[in-house]
């Protein structure tokens, strides 16, 4: 008689995977190889846990200003300019 495992998560293919996460498969394979995120093998199939996947999301999530390097000020604003003095 098998064990019953106390871990009650649902399992997920690497398509419903992508999926949930909103990403092509080769990108989930990078996270996986890159070991982001836990996937189990099973013969030929991978398999991830939806507890890994929401883990990963709320692991994922991006705080208040750590964009600021995606949106640079344009040239020639006031930041640019700052303590070079003009002549008039």
């Amino acid at each position: 008689m098998l064990p019953v495992a106390k871990d009650k998560s649902r399992w997920l293919s690497t398509r419903e995977a992508c999926d949930e996460l909103g990403i092509t498969l080769r990108t989930l394979y990078r996270i996986i190889d890159e070991g982001k995120l836990p996937c189990y093998q099973f013969g030929r199939v991978y398999r991830l846990k939806t507890d890994d996947v929401e883990s990963f999301l709320a692991h994922a999530k991006v705080k208040p200003g750590e964009l600021a390097h995606l949106y640079p000020e344009p040239r020639g604003t006031e930041t640019e300019t700052e303590g070079v003095e003009t002549t008039t």
